[in-house]
């Protein structure tokens, strides 16, 4: 069978869905590009927020409109199934949408390939996490995620992950390791880490944070490469972990969450450290790295939250001055211990504060990037378009943040740019 993929949501399904192409090749079926080639699809879901969960459902219609088209010219199409949404929702989906050919859970790789033909449901208590048994990357990509661990044994309100991926699961070291090896030797230049926490990586394996343990082991595998570590819970971020950034392969990059600035909100969020609390971190980390780069991500709009809540929120964000930030607009879930808060904000209203936050980190994000003009920089070249050269510096994670352009062609790998002109999030430069 030739199959199109479909991966929806975080990158850390990339992950998953490299080895799925192993393992479904292993046994015969390929895996295509083209959607008219195909005689079936595999979509992998995101089922965490209203909007992923919407675009998820489209997807899944988009393709079930396809497989109509192709039976009225008597071609057989399979749809499958799989991911987040499906195992928060396994008995609601297979009766709203009966066109789908197969529904399976958060499963291993190796296990939703061995089953994607055999039954019509498949759906595993969470969670299990692969062991390393090889996997299909697209080979145009300079980089690949690895991931560490899945789950997550927080109690954030407004999440839902926990009830519907389970506690945190941790990968073997070795495995890990052996998967990187494995990586850098066909070509890859930069490893991203990532999990639900990966802060809280080991915990549950050899009783304490490994994440320093993990690094250290990445750093003395042979070759070239940068690895770059995302998702770290700021609750969690000890003086050890820190340290574990000093390795001259680890990039000093630290994606932290915070997902507010307010006391009040923090605590209604059952997030632990207060916003001064969370200033002395950030303030750590540039002390221990001045060249550290500071990525976070804020949810506006949660219940309770009031103009004066989101007035410290932007002075929170102007005074730590995050080099990256995202910012969402809170979900409601009916799974979240938030669904039942009083004193819900009005999704016009979380709009503007969205609007004025993004508005502000703007100017702090061209006033970051300015110290980089006329550095050198090492650059790690993603793609060319039209006779120029788009990668990614250090301090830039790839899909989410900036880009560094540079006039060139037939280039890859890493190359010296000089940083000529900066903008808001990218920047340009010349070949050294």
């Amino acid at each position: 069978m030739k199959l199109y993929i479909v991966v929806l949501g975080c990158p850390k399904n990339e992950a998953d869905f490299s080895l799925f192409k192993y393992h479904i090749q292993q046994l015969g079926h390929e895996v295509v590009d083209d959607l008219e080639l195909a005689d079936g699809v595999v979509v992998d879901t995101c089922g965490f927020i209203v909007d992923a969960k919407q675009e998820s459902i489209d997807t899944i219609l988009e393709f079930v409109e396809h497989k109509k088209k192709l039976q009225q010219l008597r071609r057989e199409f399979k749809i499958f199934v799989t991911g987040c949404l499906v195992q928060r929702y396994p008995k609601e989906l297979p009766v709203e949408i009966p066109e789908v050919d197969g529904w399976f859970g958060v499963i291993p790789p190796k296990t939703l390939a061995d089953n994607m033909e055999k039954v019509n449901k498949y759906i595993t208590d969470p969670i299990a996490v692969y062991d390393f048994e090889g996997r299909v990357d697209d080979v145009s990509l300079p980089y690949a995620y690895v991931k560490i661990a899945d789950g997550c044994d927080r109690a954030c309100t407004f999440c839902t992950i926990p009830k519907f991926k389970g506690g945190f699961v941790s990968r073997k070291l070795e495995d890990i390791v052996k998967e990187v090896e494995y990586l850098v030797a066909q070509g890859k230049k930069e490893i991203i880490l990532v999990a639900q926490d990966t802060t809280g990586y080991g915990v549950d394996l050899y009783g304490k944070p490994m994440l320093p343990e993990l690094l250290k082991r990445l750093n003395d595998v042979d070759g070239n490469f940068w690895i770059r570590v995302m998702y770290m819970h700021p609750d969690h971020v000890t003086d050890e972990i820190l340290e574990g950034f000093s390795y001259e392969k680890v990039v000093k990059y630290f994606d932290i969450p915070v997902q507010h600035g307010s006391k009040k909100v923090l605590k209604l969020m059952n997030r632990t450290k207060t916003p001064e609390e969370l200033e002395m971190l950030f303030d750590k980390i540039r002390n221990m790295f001045p060249e550290a780069v500071l990525r976070t991500s804020v949810i506006l709009g949660f219940p309770g939250e009031t103009s004066q809540d989101f007035e410290e929120l932007l002075e929170f964000i102007r005074s730590v001055e995050f080099d990256k930030l995202g910012a969402f607009i809170y979900s409601d879930e009916e799974d979240a211990a938030s669904y039942k808060l009083p004193h819900k904000v009005r999704t016009s209203t979380a709009q503007k504060r969205l609007d004025k936050l993004m508005e502000t980190q703007a100017e702090i994000s061209l006033l970051r990037n300015q110290r980089y003009l006329g550095k050198v920089l090492d650059v790690l070249i993603d793609e060319e378009a039209n006779g120029v050269l788009i990668g990614r510096a250090f301090m830039d994670a790839p899909e989410i943040d900036g880009n560094v352009f540079v006039k060139g062609s037939d280039i890859s790998g890493f190359i010296k740019v000089k940083i000529t002109e900066v903008d808001t999030y990218d920047l340009e430069g010349e070949l050294v």
